[in-house]
């Protein structure tokens, strides 16, 4: 609800008092609203939030931004690994079984269990999921991304800047 949709409720049936009628009696000249100002004057726009920033503009304008060194993997769990029942996996393997796309980076998770031993090869793999699948007998090779995958605290520092690393 907005200031400007304000109304009586439904079915009310007082009528509103008679205001602004001259300056011969109650309710007469400024009608009970003061002198001067937004509220004698009945102006309070659509949106306004009383001089506060208004929502609209505390809003960001531009949407964030879309990180370029960013790796998208494709998650695979446990219980899929399980239901395949291959002794080994690999991302091709995955991609035959229509689990991932190709040419799409594989992290394994943890998420439900394994029960027979599985050599697992992978781009990723969460320390639940390699602990789970080392316990069931299996085996974790990691495949090297086709790219140097570094986080902000591998750049180097630039040498008297001192912005560099923040």
């Amino acid at each position: 609800m907005r200031v400007d949709e304000l109304a009586p409720a439904p079915g009310a049936t007082k009528r509103g008092k008679r205001v602004g009628r001259g300056i011969g009696g109650k309710g007469g000249k400024t009608a009970g609203r003061g002198t001067k100002g937004q509220r004698a004057r009945n102006t309070v726009r659509r949106g306004f939030e009383g001089g506060q920033m208004p929502l609209k503009q505390r809003v960001p304008k531009l949407k964030g931004f879309n990180n370029p060194f960013r790796v998208e993997y494709s998650p695979v769990n446990l219980h899929q690994l399980d239901k395949l029942g291959a002794a080994s996996v690999t991302p091709e393997s995955l991609v035959e079984a229509g689990l991932i796309r190709k040419g799409a980076f594989v992290k394994i998770l943890a998420h439900g269990s394994i029960s027979s031993k599985v050599d697992v090869t992978a781009h990723a793999v969460s320390e639940a999921a390699r602990s789970a699948i080392e316990a069931a007998g299996g085996s974790v090779t990691l495949v090297e991304l086709p790219f140097k995958a570094e986080g902000r605290a591998g750049r180097p520092a630039v040498k008297g800047n001192q912005f560099a690393n923040r």
